[in-house]
């Protein structure tokens, strides 16, 4: 499917990194706190449904996905670790409204998105290896083999460029969190503006 028109007015915030990084309670937090009238917070279409993640989403079976799919109805969409992912074509009304449109979304998908989407802003959320194991087996979701193996995943296809800003949560996760409220709030500056501009 060829890429859609670019799109122009708010900034399209990829969170992105590693699973168990911590990518959807800083989405969470974020979204408590920063003002509804300048950001926008929208749910991932899944074909998971899982009641153990921070992530408030829109589960669907993989047949309605597909529908969805085929009659398009994403703006970016993937599949990962045998479920699909989904986010909404909505998003570019919000964009267009000048809205900052916060979305937890694969790395395989980045490039696309920024072809799409000009103003674009990725926030690489990461933590070391220790802790990403340890975080995974507390989920309780997968074998200590199945979790080696993501995790080795995890040290390839990171993204880089001026438009990534790395969010290390390692330690408190309020610290992470305080970080990443900054960087987003940052958007709305005017050296922030002319940089998403140019």
């Amino acid at each position: 499917m060829a890429d859609s028109p670019p799109v122009t007015g708010g900034t399209l915030v990829l969170v992105a990194g590693p699973s168990g990084a911590g990518k959807d309670s800083l989405i969470e937090a974020a979204r408590q706190q920063l003002p509804a009238s300048r950001f926008v917070f929208p749910q991932r279409v899944i074909t998971r449904q899982d009641d153990s993640s921070a992530e408030i989403s829109n589960y669907v079976t993989p047949e309605v996905f597909g529908r969805l799919r085929a009659s398009d109805a994403f703006a970016l969409h993937w599949r990962a670790h045998g479920h699909h992912y989904g986010i909404l074509r909505s998003i570019e009304t919000e964009l267009a409204q000048g809205h900052h449109v916060v979305v937890n979304v694969s790395r395989s998908v980045i490039e696309q998105a920024r072809r799409q989407y000009p103003r674009l802003q990725v926030c690489l959320v990461t933590a070391s290896r220790a802790v990403l194991r340890q975080r995974l087996a507390e989920r309780g979701r997968e074998m200590d083999a199945d979790i080696d193996r993501r995790l080795e995943r995890s040290l390839f296809g990171m993204p880089d460029g001026p438009d990534v800003v790395e969010i290390v949560n390692d330690g408190a996760l309020q610290d992470a969190i305080d970080r990443f409220i900054a960087e987003l709030a940052k958007l709305d500056t005017p050296e922030a503006q002319h940089r998403l501009s140019s």
